[in-house]
């Protein structure tokens, strides 16, 4: 499967949400074994969410693919600020749906630690995970997995957030909106996501239709939703399902 280079994104359109994911875990699947051909090893952004878990369940269905996942080193993309073993916890989500189906060694999975407090301390302890994986360079993941929410929030950055304007940190502590629960997430920040060699959205449901049309439609993203304004170094994929895409196809 071949993908365009530059900021224009790749989009992909499936019947379903089943369709969408499994159209995407083909793409990780070209991602990762790309990448370990060329240096030895895979470096993964996971996101949470009830779509990306149709696509860990894609890849534990096909017996992880044939992949070489003892060369995958996994990070996450965010995480909201609850235990490692709440309903709420992403971390959770990829371990019952991706980890354990495919034997991943708990050695390879960084997450980060909502549970510590406050909410600042457990970005920086992700920050130096971080660092200490990838050094003092802003890292290049390999491939970072993003969803999307009906307010165009990506990760942890969410509209309006002082979190966008962020230049520096590679992971920052917020708030989400209110209605919004849980409040407390860490998120990886724009500078980290946008130097990805890889940054894959994957997208659902009749409800993200406007936001999916305000980025995508056009040509003229609409640049206060956050998703406008991952551009990555390398490329970038959009994965909807028809309900989504709803606005780019009359």
């Amino acid at each position: 499967m071949r993908y365009r280079d530059s900021m224009t994104p790749t989009i992909r359109m499936a019947a379903d949400p089943a369709g969408a994911a499994a159209a995407a875990a083909k793409a990780v699947l070209d991602v990762v074994r790309a990448a370990i051909a060329e240096h030895g090893s895979a470096t993964v952004a996971l996101a949470g969410g009830g779509t990306p878990a149709l696509l860990y369940r894609n890849l534990a269905m096909r017996g992880g693919g044939g992949a070489r996942w003892d060369r995958v080193e996994f990070f996450f993309g965010d995480e909201r600020c609850v235990p490692p073993r709440s309903p709420d916890s992403n971390f959770l989500l990829a371990k019952e749906a991706l980890f354990t189906p495919l034997g991943i060694e708990p050695a390879r999975v960084h997450r980060i630690e909502g549970e510590v407090e406050p909410p600042a301390e457990a970005a920086e302890r992700y920050a130096g995970t971080l660092r200490r994986h990838f050094g003092v360079e802003v890292p290049r993941l390999d491939l970072v997995l993003l969803g999307m929410g009906v307010d165009g929030h990506t990760a942890s950055l969410f509209p309006g957030s002082a979190a966008l304007l962020e230049k520096s940190r590679w992971v920052v502590a917020v708030q989400a909106p209110s209605g919004i629960r849980p409040v407390d997430r860490v998120t990886l920040t724009l500078p980290l996501l946008n130097r990805a060699n890889t940054v894959l959205f994957l997208v659902s449901g009749e409800a993200k239709q406007p936001a999916v049309a305000a980025v995508l439609g056009d040509g003229r993203a609409d640049t206060q939703l956050p998703a406008a304004r991952v551009s990555p170094q390398g490329r970038l994929l959009w994965f909807l399902d028809r309900a989504a895409a709803g606005r780019l196809c009359p």
